[in-house]
């Protein structure tokens, strides 16, 4: 994304994703462009409702085309997601493209053992004979550290730990080597211990295989173990973009302040106060004029005019950093200095 020298793989530009409903129109997704290129992680977090995870599920194609109105553009490799066919797109996902979803237990069918619920997916995309794709299968399990792949192989998802399952999950993802993985909180459920050793499994695989990876999540601690740029989403919109040390060593957005005001820091004083954002996130049904961001935020009366009830801050670029805030550049790095010191002096 502020990458210049790595050739782009995936480009997302001016993407609107709107569900019809019977209550009026959800503005899922409104107006989103980002880049990634392979072998890079890119983080999108946000609060629920955001729009995260439908901006990824848009890119692989599982929407409701009937209900769903999209428009922008995705390309993958240079090929127009938008404009391909359900079939061209099936060829593609677990192919070119994979998710890891985050639950497990839910993804995984319970009738059918977890060896064959990967070889299912390989046969697929290769025409490998049953054989090949148990050996595959094996192969995959032993890569993500399961132990004693020849006989786990044969187990079904509810004999596995919570852990185990995800990395059977993340075994289904990789089979067919994609060059673009899309982890949607797949950490969430796991206690740290086995969160720390997914995100090292992640990694590990992304060096080996040079994937690109989009890692959907909540946590500003995950992001700073795993992305190498992060965009920042509120209300279905990008209010902030840049490199991880960027965005969470100098915050340029209030929303991206506030996430980090919220978590506890290791690098600080103990003793400083954890600073929730106040409000909920709007709704996307009849979200506020002007920034969304603004019912909640507490600088808007530094900005002159009530700009920030009336007009929409554009998302300034510059070499891949900015933020879409009526604050000046000056203002940002007085307001949010002392709270950017507390937490790393």
């Amino acid at each position: 994304m502020t990458s210049t020298d790595q050739q782009t793989f995936l480009s997302v530009r001016d993407l609107k994703v709107h569900f019809s409903t019977e209550d009026g129109v959800v503005k899922a997704v409104d107006g989103l462009s980002f880049d990634l290129a392979k072998g890079k992680t890119l983080g999108i977090v946000g609060e629920s409702g955001s729009g995260k995870s439908v901006t990824n599920l848009t890119i692989l194609g599982l929407h409701d085309r009937d209900r769903t109105a999209i428009d922008g553009e995705i390309l993958l490799d240079g090929k127009d997601l938008l404009t391909s066919t359900e079939r061209e797109l099936e060829r593609l996902r677990g192919n070119k493209m994979s998710m890891i979803f985050q639950d497990a237990l839910a993804s995984l069918s319970p009738y059918h053992t977890i060896g064959t619920q990967i070889g299912e997916t390989y046969r697929k995309h290769t025409g490998a004979s049953k054989k090949e794709a148990r050996a595959r299968a094996i192969e995959m399990l032993r890569r993500v550290g399961i132990p004693q792949p020849d006989m786990r192989v044969d187990d079904y998802p509810h004999q596995f730990s919570g852990g185990m399952r995800q990395r059977a999950m993340i075994a289904m993802a990789l089979v067919c080597d994609p060059e673009l993985l899309i982890a949607d909180e797949p950490t969430t459920a796991l206690d740290v211990t086995v969160q720390a050793q997914i995100m090292d499994l992640l990694k590990d695989l992304q060096q080996e295989f040079g994937t690109a990876i989009i890692f959907i999540t909540h946590d500003l601690g995950v992001i700073a173990d795993i992305a190498d740029d992060v965009l920042v989403m509120y209300g279905g919109r990008c209010v902030e973009r840049g490199t991880k040390e960027e965005v969470l060593r100098t915050p340029q957005h209030p929303y991206t302040l506030g996430l980090l005001s919220s978590m506890p820091s290791l690098e600080g004083p103990v003793d400083v106060p954890l600073n929730p954002i106040p409000g909920s996130p709007p709704s996307l049904l009849n979200p506020p004029s002007g920034c969304r961001f603004h019912p909640r935020c507490t600088f808007t009366e530094k900005v002159a005019g009530g700009l920030c009830s009336t007009e929409q801050p554009l998302l300034d670029l510059i070499d891949g950093r900015g933020s879409a805030c009526h604050l000046s550049l000056e203002q940002r790095a007085e307001f949010f200095a002392d709270v950017a010191a507390s937490r790393h002096n």
